[in-house]
């Protein structure tokens, strides 16, 4: 059994989740961060792609809040997380899960286990490339994981909607304008507003001068 998914980011009031520079800090404000860190803290584990462990370096880590870290989940088909992440390092290693392709280097396998991280090498997607993602999260089932909180980058954040495992979403819509810059969600297949994916129980709140929406995703 898959554990459930909440996906969760911050965009601007235009639709981005980064500007076309790749910056993303901050869009939302401490208010939002400080609920996006509440519920980090009521889930097993948080996703995000290799991509955005690339671009941001992040901790993923619940700071501003008391609670427990949840384990840190990267899909990364081919291990090419950086040496200095911060996920991986002494301190953080050992609450880490990188889930990899079935060619992913055994060297660099080795090295990472060697480190403290543990290393999940699931089947590849034979249609759209990369790791499997509903084999990824059957394993994380299968480990213990009941939920997770999937939080980028584009490419994964568009990947699980599009193979409808996405669950719940949980959106910070900040007041600003960017014009451009990277949407968090691609093409998915729908091509018509009479097939678009709509959200049920629905609740929103408001964060100083950020709107957090969230409800159950409806697929049909």
């Amino acid at each position: 059994m898959r554990p459930q998914v909440t996906l969760a980011y911050a965009q601007t009031l235009d639709g981005y989740i980064a500007a076309s520079d790749g910056s993303s800090r901050w869009i939302s404000g401490h208010a939002s961060l400080l609920r996006t860190h509440s519920v980090r803290a009521s889930h097993d584990a948080i996703m995000v792609g290799v991509g955005t462990v690339v671009a941001d370096n992040p901790r993923l880590t619940v700071r501003l809040v008391q609670g427990r870290n949840p384990i840190r989940v990267i899909i990364d088909g081919r291990l090419r997380i950086p040496d200095d992440a911060a996920v991986i390092q002494p301190d953080m290693a050992a609450g880490t899960w990188i889930i990899c392709g079935p060619d992913a280097d055994v060297i660099r396998r080795r090295a990472l286990t060697q480190r403290g991280v543990v290393v999940l090498p699931v089947a590849a997607d034979p249609f759209m490339g990369g790791v499997h993602l509903t084999q990824a999260l059957t394993v994380l089932g299968h480990r213990g994981i009941r939920s997770v909180m999937l939080e980028g980058g584009s490419r994964l954040i568009t990947s699980m909607v599009r193979t409808r495992l996405v669950d719940r979403v949980a959106i910070t819509i900040a007041p600003k304008l960017l014009g451009a810059g990277t949407s968090a969600i691609g093409g998915i297949g729908i091509t018509t507003m009479a097939d678009a994916l709509t959200l049920t129980s629905v609740q929103s709140h408001r964060l100083d001068d950020d709107i957090w929406i969230e409800g159950s995703v409806r697929y049909e």
